[in-house]
């Protein structure tokens, strides 16, 4: 029976389950070097600062692969098994394969909870779960990128028209401008011809086309604390430069992220809200993906399709 189930490797970055945990976490970031004690005190103080923790972040990857394990069953009864792998806390990526292949898997799918490819995120979770797959004898396919599924847009774009709704029915949505962010990477990929910006405004423009808005910008976040340049401008400084032309409402749309974090929950909610105050901008926030069946089906569909290339490649289908 195990022969005729298809491993799925749902994959994420990862997060502390406990503060605890957080020190771990940094090092392994930080490619086994321990952080010191101010930027591990940072750290610790932005999972303080969110509401409940670190505790909540983990739950809400758990519950979505909990919830495509259910969509998948919704497709197919029996046929899909998922597994977890993260690419900074246990189960690591490698934990998740091993364990399909322990449990007689021998084909499997592998999927990010990121939308968008980029050789330095969504490749890097790639890398590592097929190294780890060829050296068990796993065949593994891997579902690149669903930026455009339809059912994503529709998740995405329902979530902008409500956001709009919260500056109240006086607001005209022309009046708020929607700025669409996700997290920065090394600006060099931009001379690598990644994909990463170009899907990524190829999201916005669709998202905003879907909920009828025009008064739209992209902008990065999150960026690393490193020497080389990151991709920008930064939301902070985007915020201002928003302010600078007169804006006076804001909807903060993160679409490069699937569920709440420390990217959203601080990032924005925190440290993007205190500068919006200072600045007299009223910034809201749209609802993160998390559980929503929409795109809970995004990925069942994008797995199963996956799958289904597979067979075909193999003359099964």
């Amino acid at each position: 029976m195990a022969d005729n189930r298809i491993g799925v490797l749902v994959m994420s970055y990862g997060t502390p389950e406990s503060m605890d945990d957080i020190e771990t976490y940094y090092t392994h970031i930080r490619r086994g070097h321990p952080p010191t004690p101010e930027q591990l005190q940072d750290l610790s103080s932005r999972y303080e600062a969110i509401v409940g923790g670190v505790f909540p972040l983990r739950a809400n990857t758990d519950r979505q692969v909990a919830g495509l394990q259910a969509a998948l069953d919704e497709v197919d009864p029996g046929r899909y098994v998922c597994y977890q792998g993260l690419k900074h806390a246990r189960p690591y990526i490698e934990d998740g394969v091993q364990r399909m292949a322990d449990d007689g898997i021998r084909e499997a799918v592998g999927i990010v909870l990121a939308p968008h490819y980029s050789v330095m995120s969504v490749g890097s979770y790639i890398k590592r779960a097929e190294e780890q797959a060829q050296a068990l004898g796993l065949q593994i396919r891997f579902v690149e990128s669903y930026h455009l599924h339809p059912k994503l847009l529709l998740a995405l774009s329902d979530r902008v028209k409500r956001g709009l709704a919260r500056f109240g029915a006086d607001t005209a949505p022309a009046e708020v401008h929607v700025l669409f962010s996700a997290h920065s990477l090394p600006a060099r990929i931009t001379e690598m011809n990644d994909p990463y910006p170009r899907q990524l405004l190829e999201t916005a423009a669709a998202v905003a086309d879907r909920a009828g808005v025009t008064n739209w910008s992209f902008t990065w976040q999150s960026a690393g604390r490193t020497r080389e340049p990151w991709l920008g401008p930064d939301i902070l400084d985007s915020l201002r430069e928003l302010q600078g032309k007169g804006a006076a409402r804001v909807l903060s749309a993160p679409i490069g992220f699937v569920s709440d974090h420390l990217e959203v929950l601080y990032d924005i909610d925190l440290e993007a809200r205190q500068v919006a105050e200072r600045l007299g901008l009223q910034l809201e926030r749209i609802e993160m993906l998390n559980t929503d069946p929409l795109y809970l089906e995004t990925l069942a569909e994008s797995v199963a399709a996956e799958a289904r290339t597979a067979a075909e490649a193999q003359g099964q289908g």
